[in-house]
């Protein structure tokens, strides 16, 4: 009986008027978002350039802008406005919201964590979780990857307690390329081998620092060769090893070597 007396304190009265209030800032909410959102998206799509997307970006800050506005209206109308319920209500929505954001802190702490371990800085090739590219902006919650296809990837920190992240270049120039090579098992294979490595001594891409490395590996349906070098630039990874490729390609076939004639069913190597 006493915790329905404190329930009962906590919450107003609710009569007809109270109720017809609470429908109209209910209908009202609901209409002022659609006008905002369609209006919005009318101005926006009538513009051009960068204040196109501004525009665009107004829209969920109206949103919830105006969500807000009907909660600030509605809430006293619903509980009774005094010192003790209002902190009864912060102290619930606290804790909702502390629930809601917990993995927005792991991302923070994995942020802190990051910038002492440096598993990626401004300028790695990384791979997390399939996505491969290079990191432009190690945020305090976020890292964010471009990608080959020009794709800006916000990944979060917190990928850190559970992933594995790889880093091609680790700070440094040096990163390794491998261009792949299927031939057909009748062939010699130490021709090919040094055939493939002057491929890569004459690669405009090429850094002389580091090993050039050809690995053979046979397979049931032929033989898989490896060029592995370095470009002078990460940023040179792809043209690299399209060079590579093109060259290998028309140096082996000059040579009468044959491609692998794979089976529908052989899966290749990475």
């Amino acid at each position: 009986m006493e915790d329905q007396g404190q329930y009962a304190k906590l919450f107003n009265e609710m009569d007809s008027q109270a109720l017809i209030t609470l429908g109209l800032i209910l209908v009202s909410t609901i209409l002022l978002i659609i006008v905002s959102q369609r209006g919005l998206n009318w101005v926006a799509n009538r513009l051009h350039g960068q204040v196109r997307f501004r525009v665009f970006a107004l829209v969920p800050l109206t949103r919830l802008l105006i969500l807000i506005a009907a909660l600030a209206i509605a809430v006293p109308i619903i509980i009774e406005p005094s010192l003790r319920n209002m902190v009864t209500l912060l102290g619930a929505i606290g804790l909702a919201i502390g629930f809601a954001l917990k993995d927005y802190v792991s991302s923070l702490i994995a942020g802190v964590v990051s910038a002492v371990e440096l598993p990626y800085r401004p300028g790695d090739w990384v791979n997390i979780e399939g996505t491969y590219g290079e990191v432009k902006h190690v945020g305090m919650r976020t890292v964010e990857v471009q990608t080959p296809d020009d794709d800006m990837v916000a990944v979060p920190h917190l990928k850190l307690w559970d992933s594995a992240i790889y880093n091609a270049n680790n700070g440094g120039t040096s990163l390794q390329c491998v261009a792949s090579f299927y031939l057909h098992p009748e062939h010699e294979a130490g021709w090919v081998r040094k055939a493939l490595r002057d491929v890569a001594l004459t690669s405009a891409y090429l850094k002389f620092d580091e090993p050039i490395i050809v690995v053979a590996e046979e397979k049931p349906w032929g033989t898989h060769y490896r060029i592995r070098a370095y470009p002078v630039d990460p940023r040179q990874q792809f043209l690299f090893v399209t060079d590579l490729t093109v060259r290998g390609k028309t140096v082996l076939s000059a040579a009468g070597i044959q491609p692998a004639l794979l089976p529908p069913d052989a899966a290749l190597d990475a």
